[in-house]
């Protein structure tokens, strides 16, 4: 790695808050008011939360479209010795959000990089979500075409560690349904508007969180979704016996009609066969009992 020019200034990435404006760190706070300059992807948001601390630095926009002129712009600030704090409109630069190719950048030039941690959506969300969180999947934004949302939602669907997502309101009901396609109908969390006046949180099935979604006149704010990973996969011999793959599912948690529809799509089956079969099963079983 190239030395750090002499004289260089330092890049801050500096997290803030999600919506409650309190939740910004003493650190945060001191760097954004002695740094002269701060790249933020909306200057009226971001002025708003400076003046709302008494915070007079100067602002630049920085976001996804004209960040890649802009970038050299503040490269220039950094090699002529200014510091400069990087920020979003919520929560931590560079996950999800513009960030990462300026600090890809500034780092290849050898120019100082520290981060100023503090608020994330994703981690967040995972920390009251109630679902495992010693390993987690952060896929962030899904692709926009259905197509190749679905595709990327069946690439996801054996992934062990819990899955966690942002999706816009307007797309939320119809990714849910497409979840519940692609994973079955898994326990799931819905943070929406975390941190502000009207934030919700939501535990439940996926078809559960769709149905209560659709039910609404119109869905608003930001969305974090996160889904349960993948079941352990039982035993090579229950993948062959629907009946024991069935009671595996079961086992794990699922209802009845989750099981066998799970069970079906494992298999390539009919679920009527399925269901027939666990039946069948299920009699025998009862008959034996009773001798």
């Amino acid at each position: 790695m190239p030395e750090t020019p002499p004289g260089g200034g330092t890049l801050f990435v500096v997290a803030t808050p999600l919506g409650n404006l309190e939740d910004l760190t003493l650190r945060a706070l001191r760097v954004l008011r002695e740094v002269p300059l701060v790249a933020c992807e909306d200057t009226r948001r971001t002025q708003a939360l400076l003046r709302a601390h008494g915070i007079e630095s100067r602002t630049t926009s920085y976001f996804e479209h004209n960040e890649r002129w802009k970038g050299e712009r503040i490269l220039s600030e950094l090699r002529a010795g200014h510091d400069v704090a990087l920020v979003s409109d919520a929560g931590t630069p560079g996950i999800s959000d513009p960030g990462y190719r300026l600090v890809r950048d500034a780092r290849a030039e050898g120019l100082r990089v520290l981060p100023v941690p503090g608020p994330s959506a994703a981690v967040a969300a995972l920390s009251v979500s109630g679902l495992p969180t010693d390993r987690f999947l952060f896929v962030g934004f899904l692709p926009p075409r259905s197509g190749q949302r679905r595709r990327a939602l069946e690439a996801l669907a054996a992934e062990r560690p819990t899955l966690v997502l942002y999706e816009s309101p307007q797309r939320v009901v119809g990714m849910l349904g497409e979840m519940l396609e692609a994973f079955g109908d898994r326990e799931a969390f819905l943070c929406r508007e975390a941190t502000k006046l009207h934030e919700e949180y939501r535990r439940g099935r996926l078809s559960g969180l769709r149905e209560a979604l659709a039910a609404r006149e119109a869905v608003k704010g930001e969305i974090v979704l996160v889904v349960a990973g993948a079941p352990a996969e039982p035993a090579e011999d229950a993948e062959q016996d629907p009946v024991a793959l069935y009671r595996a599912l079961a086992a794990d948690g699922r209802t009845r009609r989750e099981a066998v529809k799970e069970a079906a799509r494992r298999l390539g089956r009919p679920g009527r066969e399925v269901y027939r079969l666990v039946q069948q099963a299920e009699s025998a079983t009862d008959d034996y009992t009773n001798e």
